[in-house]
């Protein structure tokens, strides 16, 4: 298995993630593109010691990005949606 920590790359705070926080007891993390559902839960797990009922993953694709010379595109990432037990809740999102 992969260390937790390289599974699991950054937390997503934006407007739509701190609703699924509160609505439904969801948190959004970056996470390493060749990471499994498996993998991404027991990092979760491992690191902020909660219990994880499901989790959703998604592909985002590169944007092109460059001039008139030069083209290219930004990386391919992954994001988590990773959804916590009821009363279970990681203190870094809590403190925003």
């Amino acid at each position: 298995m992969k260390d937790p920590r390289t599974v699991i790359l950054a937390p997503i705070i934006t407007e739509k993630s701190m609703f699924l926080k509160e609505k439904y007891n969801q948190v959004t993390f970056w996470v390493d593109p060749s990471a499994n559902k498996i993998e991404i839960k027991k990092a979760v797990e491992d690191l902020f010691k909660v219990k994880v009922l499901d989790v959703q993953t998604i592909r985002v694709k590169g944007k092109p990005k460059g001039g008139l010379r030069t083209r290219g595109r930004t990386s391919i990432r992954k994001k988590a949606i990773v959804k916590l037990a009821p009363g279970q809740t990681i203190e870094f999102f809590e403190t925003l």
